[in-house]
């Protein structure tokens, strides 16, 4: 089996997170590591300041009865009590377990339970609400004006001076002891609690910090969830180990307004993102030339896209102005980075570059990408079922992602679970069209092919329903394309977008026949959309499995009520090729 990894020796990894905390604290002690926007003004934290507050949490924990191997829930959005908390814990051989802040109770309750966690830190009534039926020891609460259980404790009391807050943390603790419990997104199912340690975490440190000019000087604007790898892990970690600035976004990545705002007042040097905010950020940049300007600053050293590829020509605007883009690929499970991209090399549509150092990628008769390296998990914490063949016999760890090497780096195909058989026995790869159907018509926001065990494929359509209230003729891809108004005039227009995208895809037996635009949108809700707003594939399926069965029932009343659209006499017709370029 060929093994492909970096040619860049990995280095030193700092065996802990107490020794890093311990060394950032000598090293920039006057140097602000966090900034929240708190009433109208920016409110920083020294590293001195944060030491020591993280010194007497800890002490104060102990105090709690809280002890090495104990878990603790962190039910709550992004804050410096957040922060100060998961790191105390690490470094006391505790282990965090980060929650969505905004689970609903069913789903809360029964994670926390899985976790085997006695202690809990929630921010305030909407989570203490959703755990108080719960048997906890003990539920630390960051807003002081929740009302007191007996069970519970108002987190400023974990910031009160100790006796023994110098010697509060651990520092000889092994590299390999876990100190995160993370839970997937879930989206072909049920989260998984990933076991991660130390030296997974920090692993990815000493690998970056062989790629990138990082250092104290640099600003974070931030908004990534730390419940979830991305900005938990990967965000987090970049910026505190090599002591960086950390300014909180205060719309959390919900308001491009208020995220102009803060990138105006601070000037970010790296900003870790998605394309959808990208987008909408440069739609805001381009109604001024100041605005533009300050954008694209010249202290922006680069910005970091995942989640998906970002669109060909927003990347072009960055590069045009020699602001490096940098994309990458891993899992929760892997740290969660695997491979970068080389910001000298031009991007190619679907390729997340190369392995960072110290991490080796192989590929599984089927294509399956399998990774070694410091940075891969011991094991899914509680969960038999799930462990039972991630790892090869000699040690791979089983991504689940289905791809192949190219001379431009790794290139993702599709996951393998999303892979389905029609019933002649032919393999259908749906993500392949689902791009192309989402490029070619930005009035469709999500494309969802299915057909398992059925004759031809179908697709299921989610509309951009703000596009089509306020429908912008600047936006398409392709000259002269009709700018639907309306539900009933996007299903006139998208028969030719589909065919074309059909076109695009050279197994005959892998066009869809038909497909029905959903008068609905993914939400976290009904579990469409994960905690880290990703398209949940499975979930779709059942709670749309009534649409779907009306695309193979033709004597079906459904059109009254839906919009259906035919395409099996089209697909006879030759059509135009898609610029895959944009995927």
């Amino acid at each position: 089996m060929k093994t492909i990894e970096s040619s860049i020796h990995l280095g030193e990894i700092i065996p802990n997170i107490s020794i890093l905390l311990q060394r950032n604290a000598e090293l920039w002690k006057d140097h602000n590591v966090f900034t929240e926007y708190k009433n109208g003004t920016y409110v920083s934290i020294k590293w001195k300041d944060f030491y020591k507050d993280i010194q007497n949490i800890a002490s104060n924990l102990k105090n709690q009865g809280f002890k090495e191997g104990d878990k603790m829930i962190i039910f709550s959005p992004n804050k410096l009590e957040m922060l100060e908390l998961e790191l105390a814990v690490m470094s006391m051989k505790g282990i965090v377990v980060p929650l969505f802040a905004y689970f609903h109770q069913e789903t809360a309750e029964l994670l926390i339970k899985h976790s085997g966690a006695n202690f809990a830190a929630i921010d305030n009534e909407i989570q203490w609400n959703r755990i108080k039926y719960l048997n906890l020891e003990l539920v630390i609460s960051f807003n002081p004006s929740i009302e007191m259980a007996r069970n519970t404790l108002p987190f400023v009391e974990l910031l009160k001076s100790s006796a023994n807050d110098s010697a509060s943390l651990t520092i000889e603790i092994d590299s390999d002891f876990i100190c995160l419990n993370m839970y997937t997104s879930g989206t072909m199912g049920t989260p998984k609690c990933v076991q991660l340690s130390h030296r997974n975490i920090l692993s990815q440190q000493a690998a970056l910090i062989k790629m990138w000019n990082i250092d104290h000087t640099d600003r974070f604007l931030s908004y990534l969830p730390w419940h979830h790898s991305f900005g938990g892990i990967f965000e987090l970690f970049t910026a505190l180990s090599n002591g960086a600035e950390m300014i909180l976004e205060s719309s959390y990545g919900k308001d491009p307004t208020v995220i102009m705002q803060h990138w105006k007042n601070k000037k970010p040097t790296l900003f870790f993102s998605v394309p959808k905010v990208y987008q909408a950020l440069y739609e805001l940049a381009k109604k001024s030339k100041e605005t533009e300007e300050i954008f694209f600053h010249s202290n922006l050293k680069f910005i970091f896209t995942a989640a998906a590829s970002l669109p060909q020509t927003l990347s072009d605007e960055f590069e045009r102005r020699n602001i490096p883009v940098i994309e990458g690929w891993g899992l929760t499970e892997t740290s969660p980075c695997c491979t970068l991209t080389d910001p000298s090399k031009k991007r190619k549509p679907g390729v997340v570059g190369f392995p960072i150092p110290g991490v080796q990628i192989a590929f599984a008769p089927d294509g399956e990408i399998l990774v070694k390296g410091p940075n891969v998990m011991k094991a899914y914490y509680n969960n038999a079922e799930a462990n039972r063949g991630i790892f090869t016999e000699d040690g791979w760890f089983r991504t689940g992602d289905i791809g192949e090497y190219t001379e431009n780096g790794l290139k993702l195909i599709t996951r393998k679970d999303r892979i389905f058989k029609l019933s002649n026995g032919e393999k259908v790869i749906p993500s392949d069209l689902e791009k192309l159907i989402e490029v070619q018509c930005p009035y469709v926001l999500h494309a969802l092919i299915a057909g398992e065990g059925e004759e031809y494929p179908v697709a299921l359509l989610f509309p951009n329903k703000k596009l089509l209230d306020d429908p912008d003729y600047f936006v398409t891809l392709d000259d002269g394309c009709f700018c639907p108004r309306s539900l009933e005039e996007l299903s006139r227009c998208l028969k030719g977008c589909l065919h074309d995208a059909n076109c695009s895809i050279g197994q005959k037996f892998s066009k869809i026949q038909s497909a029905v635009i959903i008068d609905d949108e993914l939400s976290f809700d009904n579990g469409t959309l994960t905690s880290s707003m990703k398209a949940s594939p499975k979930n779709i399926l059942q709670v749309y499995k009534a649409q779907l069965k009306t695309l193979y029932t033709p004597e079906s009343n459904a059109e009254d009520v839906v919009y259906i659209i035919r395409l099996d006499d089209l697909n006879k017709i030759p059509g135009r090729k898609i610029n895959v370029d944009y995927v």
